[in-house]
């Protein structure tokens, strides 16, 4: 976490939101395999290209009235929605208390926050709508995971970096093979997997950016989290037993309450819960 700064706070939220703009364009273009950079920002409906004055986040959106200036199409409500979420993790990944990184620049910290968000958010996007985590993204975010924690370990001294480096390595590891095995498992006892193969490559993500008690806590968050929304689902009626759902969602909200919370924060949480206080 960086010292307190009034200035900080707002330039993280304008960051965030500028960065949650392009974040749409990936969720809607990664699945179609279309370019994310070329062509520019247009109207899926038209095609016309679009203005800068266009492509403010949240703002043009309001000022358009969530339609398009050119054929008058609707504009889902989900861009500014998505714009604004980015904008608030910026901001609590900027104030808040990650230890995946202890030792390293607070500087560090906060852009290892923010890559975090970058690939965390458009992969649940594409799993809210696709039911799907592309690999190319998952692999991505792993890389950038063990290269964010190199450089925090060799900050500090070629010990440091070996021994956070092939800490991070091995929590990406148990990731992956821990959900395939779980998933075989599944499989073997049930006759179809729990979870899908993109969960285990989401895992292993989170481990590369988190650690191994980081990963622990982070899945523990999703499998309460979802087995809530799913007993819920369930009992409203919205779900019915044995459909599938979306859990990269729940995998991500826990790897990025870990990164912001910390693991102290987080471990205290559980053993309050389980009634561990005292001890």
């Amino acid at each position: 976490m960086l010292p307190p700064d009034p200035v900080l706070p707002i330039l993280a939220a304008v960051l965030g939101a500028c960065i949650g703009s392009f974040l749409n364009v990936v969720a809607w273009r990664l699945p179609r395999g279309e370019s994310v950079v070329l062509p520019g920002s247009h109207c899926p409906r038209c095609g016309t290209s679009l203005s800068w004055l266009e492509n403010i986040p949240v703002l043009s959106w309001l000022l358009l009235r969530g339609r398009c200036r050119h054929c008058g199409a609707p504009i889902a409500w989900r861009y500014p929605a998505v714009e604004l979420l980015c904008a608030g993790l910026f901001v609590a990944t900027a104030m808040g208390s990650s230890t995946a990184l202890a030792g390293a620049p607070a500087w560090l910290v906060v852009l290892g926050g923010w890559g975090l968000v970058s690939v965390l958010l458009p992969l649940t996007l594409i799993d809210l709508d696709q039911l799907w985590l592309p690999e190319p993204l998952c692999r991505w975010g792993a890389v950038a995971g063990l290269t964010i924690s190199a450089i925090a370990g060799f900050s500090q001294g070629e010990a440091s970096g070996r021994a956070l480096l092939l800490h991070h390595l091995l929590a990406a590891s148990a990731g992956l093979l821990g959900f395939e095995a779980v998933s075989a498992l599944a499989r073997r006892l049930l006759g179809q997997p729990a979870l899908g193969l993109g969960d285990a490559k989401l895992a292993a993500l989170l481990g590369a950016w988190l650690g191994l008690i980081g990963l622990g806590l982070a899945v523990a968050l999703a499998v309460l989290s979802g087995g809530l929304f799913g007993l819920l689902g369930l009992l409203s009626g919205r779900l019915k037993r044995g459909q599938a759902f979306p859990f990269g969602p729940f995998l991500a909200g826990g790897g990025l309450a870990l990164w912001i919370g910390g693991n102290g924060f987080w471990l205290q949480q559980l053993a309050t819960g389980l009634g561990w206080g005292g001890l």
